[in-house]
């Protein structure tokens, strides 16, 4: 068992209990090949949640600063996460992210950069229109749905891969590109809040 699986386990037997975790649209989810996997941003438990209920191994791009932090620098590049500094573009995050989308691998990121105060879906970064357009991954949009409260339930929506086909050889811009993610998540919000 990889230290990826094990902390999947115990994570798993925490968490799921707790927040009476309910995963939806499992099916809509890529068997093999590269995933862009683009999720609302509500608390700092969203990427062991995703990492948790998702059916492949997610590799997160995480805060540069949270790999300065002890016991984080050496659990999180164990479990898949790679560091990306943030309010600027970085190129060596940006290079990584392509490369393993297309080694077939599953991408994990929050376009809105930052944890929602409200709890609404805010506007997304140009990261995420940026992978969806240079890469040949699915683009999975994902809702974590309800609030972080002990055993009230909390949902896991995965979404329809959106198809970029005809947007890409119509050539829009990133910007654009992220808007439809960020566009495809409310839907899913708005669709499965109780």
């Amino acid at each position: 068992m990889t230290f990826y699986q094990f902390s999947k386990t115990v994570v798993n037997s925490i968490l799921r209990p707790l927040y009476r975790i309910e995963v939806r649209g499992i099916e809509n989810f890529p068997k093999s090949g590269g995933v862009l996997l683009c999720t609302n941003h509500i608390s700092n438990l969203d990427p062991p949640v995703v990492g948790i209920t998702c059916p492949r191994p997610v590799s997160f791009m995480a805060k540069e600063e949270l790999f300065r932090v002890p016991i984080l620098k050496s659990i999180l590049p164990n479990v898949k996460a790679f560091p990306v500094k943030r309010g600027m573009s970085d190129r060596g995050a940006l290079r990584k992210g392509l490369s393993l989308l297309k080694e077939g691998e599953v991408l994990g990121l929050f376009p809105e950069g930052t944890r929602s105060k409200t709890g609404k879906v805010g506007k997304g970064l140009a990261g995420a229109g940026f992978f969806a357009l240079r890469s040949d991954a699915e683009i999975i949009p994902c809702a974590i749905i309800g609030p972080y409260k002990p055993f009230k339930k909390l949902k896991v929506v995965y979404g329809k891969p959106i198809d970029f086909t005809g947007l890409k050889k119509e050539k829009i811009s990133v910007e654009d590109a992220t808007e439809i993610i960020m566009g495809e998540i409310k839907k899913i919000i708005d669709t499965h809040q109780d």
